[in-house]
């Protein structure tokens, strides 16, 4: 069993900035494949952005070029670093653990309107 608490979310204007954070309830966190997805208002829950434990990244065409995933395996956390942001990436933001079982956060609003 994975517990994961997102933080760092909230109302922000078009082109700033903001960091996600992910807290994981495990000592063995550096094992999982920890990925961050969202999901707007009566849209689907989509992939945003997802970090293998040897560091290697994917990220959805809406997030390459603005947005980063890292981790530090050292505070049990994985990051979102959120640049320019657009009104389209309003949605709430999921993290995710997986090592074939997949585990989730409850979610944090990401709002993004000037």
């Amino acid at each position: 069993q994975v517990q994961l608490v997102e933080s760092g979310g909230g109302l922000v204007q078009p082109g700033e900035s903001l960091t996600l954070a992910c807290a994981a309830s495990r000592s063995t966190f550096s094992i999982y494949v920890m990925g961050w997805y969202r999901q707007a208002l009566g849209k689907r829950r989509e992939l945003v952005a997802r970090i293998t434990p040897g560091g290697s990244t994917n990220y959805a065409d809406s997030a390459k070029g603005r947005f980063i995933i890292f981790r530090d395996n050292a505070k049990n956390t994985v990051y979102l670093q959120m640049n320019s942001l657009k009104p389209e990436d309003t949605a709430v933001y999921y993290c995710s653990a997986d090592r074939g079982l997949v585990y989730w956060g409850q979610g944090t609003q990401v709002t993004v309107s000037s």
